[in-house]
């Protein structure tokens, strides 16, 4: 089974059984935001995550076999970047771009985050096993409008 089939199968038994991201993370204990990029097949699920999705949802095994196979990360078809720090923000968006958006739909509706009406902060957190940079990114969300 292609990653994209089965890609397609989980958000259709998703919707149909009503649940959101974060209740599947929670089910297979993992966070919404990795149990989502693994969906969007950015991440590789081990088989007792696979096939407690599978229950949960009730898809078939070839599911399951596609959750374990061994992911082709870059999910967003664009130019790259040449900077090294620019470029990893380049391959977050690439590896969670997909998973952010179906997030912030699916908490916020049919949108977008400003970059007009936005704020960012970058801070650092010392770490024995490296430091680490913390960014934390504040947008406006503005949905879609009908007319």
């Amino acid at each position: 089974m292609e990653r994209t089939e089965c890609t397609q199968r989980i958000l259709d038994a998703k919707a149909a059984k009503g649940l959101t991201f974060a209740e599947i993370g929670g089910k297979i204990g993992r966070s919404e935001v990795w149990t989502t990029a693994a969906i969007f097949g950015q991440a590789q699920m081990d088989a007792s995550e696979a096939d407690g999705l599978c229950d949960l949802l009730g898809c078939e095994p070839e599911v399951s076999l596609a959750l374990q196979s061994h992911p082709m990360r870059g999910s967003l078809d664009s130019i790259v970047p040449v900077d090294p720090l620019i470029y990893r923000f380049h391959e977050i968006t690439q590896v969670y771009g997909t998973t952010i958006k179906a997030i912030i739909n699916e908490k916020f509706g049919e949108g977008i985050m400003s970059a007009i009406d936005f704020e960012m902060t970058i801070d650092k957190k010392e770490d024995p096993k490296g430091d680490r940079v913390i960014l934390t990114m504040n947008g406006k969300f503005l949905p879609y409008r009908k007319w």
